[in-house]
């Protein structure tokens, strides 16, 4: 925990620096062209990253976002997630993220705590202006995590490690009219994981402790100049016998009541999360752009 708030402190004073300089003044790409914040700390969905970079820098330019998220389901199952990222010249994003989760009714008072590093790089194409080819935006990624809790809960359940790295890939494309007039936002994605829960539960099982491929989709409308609706499906590993897991999914609206701020409210299911099943509930995230 200490690392990431080093390394959470030392991407903040960068931010403010960068602010401050006369040669970088972030803020000229379009309305949400940043998206939200995953809760990992990627650019993305709720639930995915997506294949834009954070804030609102453009090639010559670095941006960032800080955001928090707060989520519940049925289990009394909490979950708390910060972080901020980086974006630099529209190119490269690094991010650093927490999540406590809190177990409810299952080990009441009790919380499992996740740390996340995040790095993702634009390969080829951009989302917004290459409107005249079908190209997407594609991005590469990584996230790394560590689980601070991994002997309390993970490691009982069967999980194999205590940290471990996601790889993915991902593409996304702005459609300009093409949802009966309003702009459509679609994104792909590819994981090679062995999370379990997101890493919240460890890494690997007694199933399989091995890398398998997964995939992800979602899509956004925007309503307006400053309402986004979209929704989510991301596929995830099954690696632990005594905690079943399923995909994740959301349906969520986001607000823009200010070109620097954010809120997104959401109706989540993830399925089956330590053997409790219809794990559906909600979230609410708030994050503030650069």
């Amino acid at each position: 925990m200490d690392k990431l708030k080093s390394i959470a402190t030392a991407l903040s004073t960068l931010l403010a620096c960068i602010a401050f300089s006369s040669q970088a003044h972030a803020g000229d790409r379009l309305l949400a062209t940043g998206g939200v914040t995953q809760v990992e700390g990627s650019a993305g969905g709720g639930l995915m990253p997506w294949a834009v970079i954070s804030g609102y820098g453009t090639d010559k330019q670095v941006g960032g976002s800080a955001f928090y998220t707060h989520a519940e389901t049925k289990a009394d199952y909490k979950l708390n997630s910060a972080g901020i990222s980086l974006g630099f010249a529209n190119r490269v994003e690094v991010s650093a993220a927490q999540t406590r989760f809190g177990l409810g009714n299952t080990v009441r008072g009790e919380e499992i705590r996740l740390n996340t590093l995040g790095v993702k790089l634009r390969v080829i194409g951009d989302a917004i202006y290459d409107q005249d080819s079908w190209l997407p935006q594609i991005s590469v990624g990584a996230q790394y995590k560590y689980n601070e809790d991994f002997n309390f809960i993970p490691k009982a359940l069967g999980a194999k490690d205590r940290s471990g790295v996601d790889y993915y890939v991902a593409a996304s494309k702005l459609f300009l009219g093409a949802a009966n007039g309003y702009n459509l936002l679609v994104n792909a994605n590819l994981h090679a994981s062995k999370a379990n829960q997101f890493g919240l539960l460890g890494f690997g099982g007694d199933r399989r402790d091995s890398y398998r491929i997964y995939p992800a989709v979602s899509a956004a409308v925007m309503l307006s100049d400053s309402f986004l609706v979209g929704t989510e499906l991301r596929f995830k590993p099954d690696n632990l016998s005594a905690a079943e897991e399923k995909k994740a999914q959301d349906i969520f609206l986001t607000w823009f009541p200010h070109r620097n701020v954010s809120v997104t409210g959401a109706y989540i299911d993830l399925g089956t999360i330590a053997t409790k099943e219809n794990q559906t509930g909600w979230y609410l995230s708030g994050q503030i752009n650069y």
